[in-house]
């Protein structure tokens, strides 16, 4: 898609970094578009700022609604280290955005993305069902550039065949709802509208257009292209054809070529001018909407199909000669009244521009959203994937932050706040690393207040977390591979976890767990009620007995310690012989079984790459052997 100048996806999966660089003959595999999904895989600050847009994927037409999941067996070291999981464990993708609950959520995620790169297009994937129109309206007031419309006959042979048959509509009729509640509200000039699922033809995309789409997506048909047989057996890892599968033998199998897609575009590019010929149009800009140049089939074949009335598919509103009837005005988003624009970077130049140390001390309010994430996209544009070394950038903030406070940051960025903080604290945390405290001279004890909000820390991939307080709910869901300490937790935490690691030193709320297949979370069981509290399905509960996993736990309390001041953590370990029996080690079961063959491996002698692919080998036979395949 490079080649011809399209825009490839990476999907919800994450991209290796090596793909950021060029091949030696000029070609670039850097997709332009990078998802951002519920599971956050591999959303990093560096994956983020090497995008041309950044797609926020609501729900996929092929199974609206739903989540999905990655077998352990499909789980390869070379897919696990992209999506920054263990080889081996299986992965689950929440159904919703923990970070979305509402328009003003969204809202606010693309405002999160637009402050780490501020040069890539918000888009942002809807489904095709009835009252999309509302929802698209809602998106193009949230400031989104691009609103995606997607038929349910598109998705992967891995979607659960009750959704393929029974799920979704197609894009036709979401469409066609969304152009005519954006003209009808006055707002289809401020997006640009895409549709995708299951376009195979130029006339497939002609009809897109008059419908009201100006961007066109295709996947199956450029799949079949490159050797896709539609075996529909993705989630097995069996494609014969070597496309949906990690297996080096059946990779041998792959026989497709960049070529061959190039060819197909060409060929859909060609037989769109042909129809554009046929009625009337010099370019893709007049067709926007023009459902006057289509008619319904008078002689319908189907009895099912006769009598159907379409008139409301085809209806084209009458509006205003003011209104807008295609994407013709961008987006205000206001980085400008950020407070990293204002002050923030200039303050960090020096870091920036040459690695010097920089202490920056600042007053905040709730108001002040998405603080340090320009700075920290800035260092990642400047010093790549590595970051700069710890603390290089010291940001401390006094005050009550607003959402979305130090989200993704990467490595050298650190951002202490003295005060409390709003929802979403943290968010995508790329190797930065977070301390927060009440303000000194506070009369409340911390562990018994709640300090940050809900949904702290959502699909962190690395870094530390230093909390002197309560945390709300969903702490941690969908960590994967952060350090975090904290006094106190509500209501599902740790969920869906795949890395890291959590030292809880308070009360947890209920379902905490639930979902995690990876990292390990260290509790103090106070009231020995913390297994009742606890999702036991896949998880199980140990006390902590290792010796130089005590010492990490101590050694995380420690800094805890020092650098919130924790009156809590000062009391843990003043009489650490007698607190370190309360602990209880949360281990998800996969994660447990694949560490076994970690130690098996490692016994043999073997190390490095090496030792994760023969531990992978050896767990997926584990599985076949306990599966019965």
């Amino acid at each position: 898609m490079n080649r011809i100048g399209g825009k490839s996806n990476t999907g919800e999966g994450g991209e290796d970094p090596a793909r950021y660089e060029k091949d030696a003959n000029g070609d670039s595999r850097n997709s332009a578009i990078k998802q951002v999904a519920s599971a956050r895989f591999g959303v990093t600050s560096y994956y983020l700022v090497n995008a041309r847009e950044l797609q926020i994927k609501m729900a996929q037409g092929a199974k609206p609604g739903e989540g999905g999941q990655l077998p352990g067996r499909k789980v390869y070291p070379e897919i696990a280290k992209t999506r920054h999981s263990t080889p081996g464990v299986g992965l689950i993708s929440p159904p919703p955005h923990h970070d979305i609950y509402s328009i003003e959520d969204l809202a606010q995620l693309i405002n999160d993305l637009k402050n780490v790169n501020p040069q890539a297009r918000i888009n942002v994937k809807l489904v095709s069902e009835v009252g999309v129109g509302t929802v698209a309206a809602g998106v193009a007031k949230a400031r989104a550039d691009v609103v995606l419309i997607s038929g349910h006959d598109g998705g992967t042979g891995a979607s659960p065949q009750t959704s393929i048959k029974h799920a979704g509509l197609p894009w036709e009729l979401g469409l066609a709802e969304t152009h005519q509640t954006l003209v009808l509200n006055n707002l289809r000039s401020r997006i640009s509208v895409e549709t995708d699922g299951q376009l195979k033809t130029g006339r497939d995309v002609i009809v897109a257009a008059l419908l009201g789409a100006e961007e066109y997506g295709f996947a199956t048909a450029p799949l079949v292209t490159l050797g896709c047989v539609m075996m529909r057996v993705c989630h097995q890892d069996t494609c014969p054809t070597g496309i949906a599968t990690q297996n080096p033998e059946l990779r041998k199998n792959y026989s497709g070529d960049p070529a061959y897609v190039v060819n197909f575009m060409t060929f859909i590019a060609q037989e769109m001018r042909e129809w554009m010929s046929i009625l009337g149009f010099r370019t893709i800009d007049e067709m926007i909407g023009r459902t006057d140049k289509l008619e319904a089939k008078q002689a319908v074949d189907h009895w099912k199909a006769s009598g159907v009335d379409l008139s409301a598919l085809l209806y084209r509103p009458e509006v205003d000669a003011s209104v807008g009837l295609r994407y013709t005005t961008p987006q205000q988003h206001n980085l400008q009244k950020s407070l990293d624009q204002k002050i923030l970077l200039e303050k960090c130049a020096p870091a920036i521009e040459h690695g010097e140390r920089v202490a920056v001390d600042i007053a905040v309010r709730n108001v002040h959203r998405v603080i340090g994430s320009q700075v920290g996209s800035a260092v990642t544009r400047r010093y790549g994937l590595e970051g700069l070394p710890d603390d290089t950038v010291h940001i401390h903030c006094l005050g009550s932050a607003g959402l979305s406070f130090g989200a993704f940051i990467p490595r050298g960025v650190t951002m202490e706040l003295e005060g409390d903080s709003n929802d979403y604290i943290g968010k995508g945390l790329s190797g930065g690393r977070i301390i927060v405290y009440p303000p000194k001279g506070s009369p409340f004890a911390p562990d018994e207040n709640i300090i940050i909000g809900n949904v702290a820390f959502y699909g962190a991939t690395s870094g530390e977390i230093f909390i002197s307080g309560l945390a709300g709910e969903r702490f941690c869901v969908r960590n994967s591979g952060a350090k975090a300490v904290v006094e106190g937790v509500g209501d599902h935490g740790c969920e869906y976890m795949t890395g890291g690691s959590v030292v809880i030193l308070g009360k947890t709320g209920r379902n905490f767990a639930a979902g995690m297949s990876g990292g390990i979370a260290y509790v103090i069981d106070w009231d020995g009620a913390f297994k009742s509290r606890c999702n036991l399905e896949m998880v199980n509960l140990e006390p902590l007995q290792d010796v130089f996993e005590i010492n990490d736990v101590k050694s995380l309390i420690e800094k805890h310690q020092t650098l919130t001041g924790s009156p809590l953590a000062g009391r843990i370990l003043k009489d650490w012989t007698r607190y370190i029996s309360m602990f209880v080690k949360v281990i998800p079961q996969d994660y447990q079984r694949m560490l076994k063959a970690f130690e098996e491996v490692k016994a043999a002698g073997l190390s490095g790459d090496e030792a994760v692919k023969a531990a992978f080998e050896l767990n997926s036979k584990e599985l076949a052997r306990v599966s019965g395949n």
